[in-house]
């Protein structure tokens, strides 16, 4: 597998041609033949307008089939840069500017402030157009004004870069992270060998497709492995049953707060679930509480396979196994494509059960971020790329995450992992969520502070939940302050985020 656009080639070649490829729920699905003729449009239109390989196309459409197919489609030509709708016109000015963009794709009549932003900066706008009737996925492009009448260079090769994004850059500028055919296709191999997906499979994708998680473990490894993927219109709880009844889906991907929201309804669609075809749940992108990961399997009965993931390396680094290999609640498994290791501050590599950062390398792992040697000389340690995450390696090569390195708490001196928290307040009766995050502190320099939702139903007040984590927990783990919440800030993709809670929750020194 070199290339996205070989991806499918082959996958026609092998006589896949006629079988689903892309579906949306209520329609019939785009084949696998389609998909190929309209990668080839692509390829066509794009060159003629003189935008080819390694030039970045930005791409700014709503969650669905067309999104998904885009991806696949104009990576076939060029470089992808998926973009969040929902960004505001300053966020879409930079970043297209930062990706330096050849071109932007925006559907056609969509009244984004991404226009706005490209007519700024000069950037041509190709509208998409999706036939009135026609398969899921179909489109055409269409430039809403003249651009260069060139051709360009044909099909993306394995070198070429076939996606690019920008890390969540929390407290510092977002890095962009180019990622080529080769990474993105690698991952998407190494996903369908952990979860053995084959063309009888159905994926049900819930996930953000701006964003790697969707791009890679739902909609390519899919389509790597002759199987269909049915893109809803973005992760909505109170439609996920109704869409895992109609498709019918042997599999859904997606982060823990998702799963936690679907378990949340579970009890009022039991009929539904009963009739679920579900051969596995995965999650990734975040850790899951093995609370969660229990619930999940006991409503659902399938096993849930918890994966670690990042963008850097395509998404997948590790994974849980199928049974009737072991899966460890809290650990977020084997590897599962890169090789794996726990290294110290120094760049040496720690022995069984040593604590350090985790480090990776594989045909995965991007080769380095783009025009920033500073970043690079602190990522990479003798050809390992170091994730940022702390953790650990048992005796059988499964991996724990202790926390990320820069959301550990530092209470003055004593260092707290904010999952180790996060599970004690799981196992509280009433809790449903739970966050534990750094509270600035003027003496400590930084404290314990929790935000939870609790059950439907149920009650506690912060006295309650401190006193249940002082019986489990050493004296300076406990939170000195739980906030009780409806629900907890997330980001654009539905995760968590521990940085920067205590100033959205005005929590100061």
């Amino acid at each position: 597998m070199t290339s996205a656009a070989d991806t499918v080639l082959k996958l026609i070649d092998r006589g896949t041609g006629g079988r689903p490829a892309i579906g949306a729920p209520g329609r019939q699905p785009m084949t696998f033949a389609g998909l190929t003729a309209l990668a080839r449009r692509t390829i066509a239109t794009l060159n003629t307008y003189g935008i080819g390989r390694n030039r970045r196309v930005a791409i700014v459409l709503d969650n669905g089939p067309e999104m998904a197919s885009a991806f696949i489609a104009i990576a076939a030509a060029a470089t992808t840069a998926p973009l969040n709708p929902g960004y505001r016109l300053e966020e879409f000015e930079f970043y297209l500017a930062d990706l330096k963009a050849a071109a932007l794709v925006v559907a056609k009549g969509a009244p984004t402030p991404a226009r706005e932003a490209a007519a700024k900066l000069g950037i041509p706008i190709m509208e998409l157009v999706a036939p009135p009737v026609g398969a899921p996925g179909d489109f055409v492009l269409e430039p809403t004004q003249k651009m260069p009448d060139t051709v360009a260079d044909g099909p993306a090769q394995a070198d070429d870069v076939a996606l690019v994004l920008h890390t969540s850059g929390t407290t510092s500028r977002p890095k962009i992270v180019p990622l080529s055919h080769a990474n993105i296709c690698a991952s998407a191999r190494h996903i369908r060998e952990t979860i053995a997906l084959s063309p009888d499979d159905v994926c049900l994708n819930i996930m953000p497709l701006f964003h790697i998680h969707g791009l890679i473990a739902a909609v390519l490894s899919s389509l790597g492995a002759g199987a269909s993927v049915v893109c809803t219109p973005g992760f909505n709880a109170l439609k996920f049953f109704g869409w895992l009844d109609e498709v019918k889906p042997s599999w859904y991907t997606a982060v823990p707060t998702m799963h936690q929201a679907i378990l949340a309804r579970g009890d009022r669609n039991k009929e539904i679930i009963a009739r679920a075809r579900l051969r596995l749940i995965r999650s990734s992108s975040a850790s899951l509480p093995p609370q969660v990961m229990a619930a999940l399997e006991e409503t659902f009965r399938c096993p849930v396979i918890e994966s670690y993931g990042m963008t850097e390396a395509a998404h997948q680094m590790a994974s849980n196994p199928l049974p009737p290999r072991t899966r460890k609640p809290g650990s977020v498994g084997v590897a599962a494509g890169p090789d794996v290791a726990i290294m110290d501050e120094a760049g040496n590599l720690l022995p069984t059960g040593g604590l350090g950062e985790v480090v990776i390398r594989g045909p995965n792992v991007t080769r380095g971020y783009e025009s920033n040697p500073d970043a690079n000389a602190k990522a990479f340690a003798n050809g390992w790329f170091r994730t940022g995450d702390q953790g650990t390696l048992d005796d059988e090569g499964y991996l724990r995450i202790t926390g990320r390195l820069k959301e550990l708490i530092n209470r003055g001196g004593e260092k707290v992992s904010p999952l180790e928290v996060d599970e004690i307040l799981m196992d509280h009766p009433a809790v449903q969520q739970a966050v534990t995050f750094a509270m600035p502190h003027d003496k400590l320099g930084e404290e314990v502070a929790a935000a939870v939702v609790l059950r439907e139903g149920e009650s506690a007040s912060e006295r309650d939940i401190r006193d249940f984590a002082a019986k489990r927990l050493a004296d300076f783990k406990v939170p000195r302050k739980v906030v009780i919440l409806a629900e907890i800030p997330k980001g654009a993709t539905g995760k968590l985020q521990r940085i920067g809670l205590a100033q959205k929750l005005g929590l100061g020194a």
